[in-house]
């Protein structure tokens, strides 16, 4: 069949190829909180779509009163994304674009959405030249008002204002956007995230009085030798000003003074974070008055290191996308507050704004609420990079008035935001003179700030070293580098000089990250490493519903038919889609704690460390409890002044009976304040005595053969067939076996930064047949009161596995097993885990537990656990994660797993405990959570050594001591069935 391209749509596709910015609009301006009327266009428009330019035509939809055919219409909501409400599909892709490469011609298969808005402008709007606003419209538009093109909309994640004067009338109007998914411009949006076209964030009329404010760009700055502000606010007017604009900062007794003229202020509070000071003003003319809430601060760079106000800033941050999982990237500002206010209640102090500006008023809440932002141009052209960067638009002339427009839009709407530092030109595009100029101008139009960009190992036109995913070896030698007058080439020496930031670190997917202690530790310990922002804060997932169980249905690349896909690596956050926590989440808290605290082993001393940036400890306090009561706790912990980077010791006098409990002492809020409430804990530590080894009765009772192939222990029943128990009490016991592979995590799926010559740990467990190891018993005997069973166990093909002696005690009552494993042969691989499974038949409720929670530990993981007493139902202890894999598991002294009328009690001495309702075989072969089967039975796992996480996800692998090499590993645990079966 022969596709005939109409002559409407002639000029649309040759629009759509052009790598030159929008037409029609306005310069770009700042955001400003104005009494000017306006009118917001958000609600129920009509769409209709075709699926590609070729298929569209001028049936006079743009004019009033046009004769629309009803059912090709049908009703959309704005702000919102097409594929989200049934009109084509979302797409997942992290670096390839889901397109051919051919710069700058998008594909033919380009759907293009018809929205049409019937409206009656307000008479105080109309009163007024207006302007037509849209803060966020995903792909490439058109735009008429009454059948008149107003212009054209390039830079999804950027305002955009077109003028409407003349056009826009009494009565009613039709506002008109023809939208297509991709153009040249999706070439420069090739974000880790869901492509999804949609006008996604508010439409609206704005008035703009004659002789009004245009635009403002505020400088306020502090000196903090003198506690000094500078004050100059720039104003430009709308046409047919009459008199020019005056200032107003009452709270500084300035009162209608000149704009553009520089104020000095004997003495101003400075904005920071931790003090986020904002000053009301009002920028006036006679026809319209303009809100501003004015921050001072100033950022700088000497020696090296990153100054705020004078003083070091060390950047405890996350990489924030804007995500919702039934809305995408609609996020109202209600949910923008509770992140930002999570975020503040784990000591989380910056975000980047990942990869595009956000809507404009998250810029207020991060001023109000105190967060540090990396705000980020909307620019990526990663999948060129799979190209070897041919063709990459950065260093390609014809692109330079798309990359110039972007940078401009970006910086000129938030350019009033003190919370703002640095801005960042992108991510993820390579080099190029194109990068070069946008930084030149940026730093041009806005001195104040600095300029970041990570792709360009250069750093010659930036103001900081940024890289992603370095490893903590490659940190250190960074941090520790030579000075810049070694260096011959200039270059370098410039990158010398400039304070070193992770842009992107820490992974935070699935199970982990890993490695998060030993990153702050060097943070803490260089004042040029300004630390860095963990990738990243909210999983991507979108909202697929219920099952027939009524689990949630959460879903991720390639649920939707992509043929380019990167699969579950959208779901990558610290929270879950739906703004719930992770267990990384109480890692990082404590992680990025503002105070260190250090119990002295006699607790005869505690060692205070007041990380925060300009904050002393008088918000404080601190109480000691005994075993997690504070009934005893006996009176509160006296601290003395403790200004910001400093530390002390303060002595303490706790009774002598405390050397045997555990001691906790929290430092926490006094009152509410910087988004926490009054009681909210800032910090932590502990002393955990010695504790006596998990131990049978003195009385052992010996092993009893029954005559019919069984071996009888006290409450215990062996086959002696296998030398494996089948019976503990009325707990009936199956497939009991050493294991040393776990479920893949997603990091163990990942290939290591640091070792990308070698295969994802997975591939290397799968390779040695870690998941498929046989026995074969050796022995069966009878020590004094012990069953001894000794068997070899290895994976298929391979002339390596360990060897085992299971020697197994009673006092009648519980059932202790001491393992003993010993590798032998040339294992090819690490092993994931050192340990026994066994599988109960009945389906667990809850685990109650002494040992450390109330969140998973790994070898690399689980900063955020205490020891103590906890419990938790099936769910929560196994963790459960939008991919399953491997997760969950607690060091216990004392755990209790509910099965109904019975019980499984375990004692060891911080021993990993595992506890689900399916086998390591079953999640590993699992898409999605959802798709589990039903709980009809328990899987235990108790562990002698389990390996790390890492962050090889994408990042570095598991470090090297957290590594699980084949060894020795011992195991003792006791075994005790308990209750009463119903």
């Amino acid at each position: 069949m022969t596709t005939r391209t109409t002559p409407s749509s002639i000029p649309l596709i040759a629009d759509l190829a052009s790598p030159l910015p929008g037409r029609g609009a306005l310069p770009p301006r700042a955001h400003l909180k104005s009494d000017a009327p306006r009118q917001v266009l958000d609600g129920v428009w009509q769409v209709r779509l075709r699926p590609s330019p070729r298929h569209v035509s001028n049936d006079g939809w743009q004019q009033v009163g046009a004769r629309l055919d009803p059912a090709g219409w049908s009703p959309l909501t704005v702000p919102g994304h097409l594929p989200l409400q049934g009109h084509g599909s979302p797409i997942y892709a992290n670096v390839a674009y889901p397109f051919p490469l051919d710069p700058p011609f998008p594909p033919d298969d380009n759907p293009v959405a018809d929205h049409r808005l019937e409206l009656v402008a307000s008479p105080e709007v109309l009163a007024h030249p207006s302007v037509l606003r849209f803060e966020g419209v995903d792909g490439a538009a058109t735009v008429w008002l009454n059948g008149v093109e107003l212009g054209t909309l390039r830079g999804s994640r950027l305002t955009t204002e077109l003028p409407c004067t003349g056009v826009l009338r009494p009565g009613t109007n039709v506002l008109s956007v023809r939208l297509a998914q991709w153009s040249a411009h999706s070439y420069l949006e090739d974000q880790d995230m869901w492509w999804m076209p949609g006008i996604f964030r508010s439409v609206t009329l704005l008035a703009r009085p004659r002789g009004g404010v245009r635009d403002v760009f505020v400088h306020a700055g502090y000196d903090h030798r003198d506690g000094s502000g500078t004050l100059r606010v720039d104003v430009d007017l709308e046409d047919g000003a009459e008199a020019p604009a005056t200032i107003s900062v009452p709270a500084l007794d300035l009162h209608e003074v000149a704009a553009g003229v520089d104020h000095q202020v004997p003495s101003v509070a400075p904005w920071t974070a931790e003090t986020p000071v904002l000053y009301d003003a009002q920028v006036r003319t006679p026809t319209e008055t303009v809100d501003l809430r004015i921050g001072f601060r100033t950022v700088s760079i000497e020696d090296a290191t990153l100054l705020l106000n004078g003083t070091p800033l060390l950047l405890k941050g996350v990489n924030r996308h804007e995500h919702d999982p039934r809305r995408g990237r609609v996020v109202d500002l209600a949910a923008a507050r509770a992140e930002l206010l999570l975020m503040k209640q784990h000591n989380i102090n910056a975000v980047r704004t990942s990869h595009y500006p956000p809507q404009a008023d998250f810029l207020d809440l991060a001023d109000e609420l105190g967060l540090y932002v990396v705000l980020e141009n909307d620019l990526e052209t990663h999948g060129f990079e799979l190209m070897d960067w041919r063709g990459n638009p950065s260093d390609d002339s014809q692109w330079l008035p798309a990359y110039q427009d972007r940078m401009r839009r970006t910086v000129e709407r938030d350019k009033n935001h003190p919370s703002i530092l640095v801005w960042s030109l992108g991510n993820e595009s390579g080099t190029g003179s194109n990068l070069d100029a946008i930084a030149l101008w940026t730093r041009d139009r806005d001195p104040d700030r600095l300029v970041h960009y990570e792709g360009d190992r250069r750093s010659r036109h930036v103001d900081l070293y940024s890289r992603m995913y370095a490893s903590v070896h490659q940190v250190e030698a960074i941090a520790t580098e030579p000075p810049a007058e070694t260096f011959a080439d200039p270059d370098e020496q410039h990158r010398r000089r400039l304070p070193f930031l992770l842009c992107e670190y820490a992974h935070a997917m699935g199970n982990g990250p890993g490695g998060l202690s030993e990153y702050q530790d060097l943070f803490h310990r260089y004042p040029r490493v300004a630390g860095g922002f963990v990738w990243e804060w909210v999983e991507h997932a979108l909202d697929g519903g219920t099952n027939d169980d009524g689990r949630p249905v959460q879903l991720y690349g390639g649920d939707f038919g992509e043929r380019v896909h990167d699969g579950s690596f959208v779901v990558d956050g610290l929270v879950h889609a739906d703004r719930t926590s992770g267990p990384a989440l109480a890692d990082l808290a404590r992680v990025f704690s503002p105070v260190g605290l250090e119990l002295a082993p006699d607790l005869s001393t505690l060692t205070v460390t007041n990380r925060y940036h300009s904050l002393d400890l008088s918000h404080l306090e601190a109480v000691w409890t005994i075993d997690g009561d504070e009934r005893g706790a006996g009176t509160p912990i006296m601290l003395p002044d403790v200004p910001a980077g400093t530390g002390a010791v303060v002595p303490l006098q706790l009774p002598p009976s405390a050397m045997a409990t555990t001691v906790t002492v929290l430092l926490r809020r006094r009152t509410s304040g910087d988004g926490c409430p009054a009681g909210h804990e800032v910090a932590w530590t502990q002393r955990i005595p010695e504790r006596p080894v998990a131990a049978l009765e003195a009385r052992r009772v010996p092993p009893r053969r029954a005559g019919d192939g069984i071996v009888h222990l006290g409450p215990a029943s062996f086959d002696e067939r296998t030398g494996m128990p089948v019976r503990l009490g009325a707990l009936a016991l199956h497939d009991v076996a050493v294991s040393l592979w776990r479920a893949p995590t997603e990091n163990d799926r990942g290939v290591g930064w640091d070792e990308p010559e070698l295969p994802p740990v997975a591939d290397r467990w799968a390779a040695a047949r870690l998941d498929d190891l046989r026995s074969r018993l050796i022995e069966v005997s009878e020590e004094g009161p012990a069953f001894v069973v000794r068997t070899r166990t290895g994976p298929p093909v391979l002339d390596a596995g360990v060897d085992v002696t299971w020697r197994w005690t009673s006092d009648g009552i519980s059932l202790a097993l001491d393992l003993s494993l010993a590798p032998y042969g040339p294992w090819p691989c690490d092993w994931g885990r050192a340990g026994i499974d066994l599988r109960l038949t009945e389906p667990t409720t809850q685990v109650r537990w002494t040992g450390w929670g109330p969140g998973p530990q790994y070898p690399d993981t689980g900063q955020g656990a205490r020891y103590g007493s906890f419990v938790a139902d099936r769910d929560d202890y196994a963790v459960r994660t939008v991919r399953p894999q491997e997760h969950g598991a607690r060091r216990v002294d004392d755990a209790t797993v509910d099965l109904g009328g019975l019980a499984l009690r375990v004692r060891g001495n911080g021993l990993p405990l595992t506890v689900r309702p399916w086998s390591r075989t079953v999640v590993a072969a699992t898409r999605h959570d959802h798709e589990l089967p039903r709980a009809t039975e328990t899987w235990i796992s108790l562990d002698a050594a389990s390996s790390g996480v890492g962050t090889a996800s994408c990042g570095p692998g598991v470090l090297p001591g957290y590594r699980l090499a084949p060894s020795v590993q011992k195991l003792r645990v006791i075994l005790q069935q308990v209750g009463h079966a119903q």
